[in-house]
C-alpha cells in the first residue's frame, strides 16, 4: 500500500465485510513522542483465536474464493517497517479493535494520503454504515 489511508479503506472493508454497522477510525499523532496512533475498531462478528493468529499471513484469508490476504499483513509490514507495531483485538460476535503504530518521523512510514477522500469514499459507497472518524494531535 502506498499510504495510510489506503490501508484504513482496506481495513474497513474489511469491517463492512464482517458485517459491521458501527466503524470508528481514530489517527493519533504524538510528535513529542514521535507517535502515530492508527485505531480501527469494528462492532462486526468479530474472529476467534485461530483467525487472530493466522490473519497476519498473506497465505490466509476468509473471503471466499480468494487464497490470499494481504491487507492486515500489509498493514503489520508498514507499522513494523516505521519502527513500530500492530495489534489485534477480537472477539467473535463483539468485533474487532486494529491498533498500529508507526514512529512518526521515521524515514520509512509511509505518507497519511489523503484521508478525507477516503472517509468520504467509505460514506458514499456504504451509506448504511456508522462511520466515526477523528484525527487528534497530541
Amino acid at each position: 500500500m502506498e499510504d495510510i489511508s489506503l490501508h484504513i479503506l482496506d481495513i474497513a472493508e474489511n469491517s463492512i465485510r464482517a458485517n459491521a454497522k458501527n466503524i470508528n477510525i481514530l489517527i493519533q499523532e504524538d510528535k513529542k513522542n514521535d507517535i502515530l496512533t492508527l485505531t480501527i475498531e469494528d462492532d462486526g462478528e468479530g474472529m476467534d483465536d485461530k483467525t487472530k493468529k493466522n490473519v497476519i499471513s498473506p497465505f490466509f484469508t476468509t473471503k471466499k474464493g480468494k487464497k490470499i490476504g494481504l491487507g492486515l499483513a500489509f498493514l503489520s509490514q508498514s507499522a513494523e517497517e516505521a519502527g513500530g507495531a500492530m495489534k489485534i483485538e477480537s472477539e467473535p460476535g463483539i468485533g474487532t479493535k486494529i491498533t498500529a503504530t508507526f514512529r512518526l518521523g521515521h524515514i520509512d512510514r509511509k505518507p497519511l494520503g489523503n484521508l478525507n477522500e477516503t472517509i468520504k469514499c467509505l460514506k458514499v459507497t456504504h451509506p448504511e454504515i456508522i462511520l466515526n472518524y477523528d484525527y487528534v494531535k497530541i
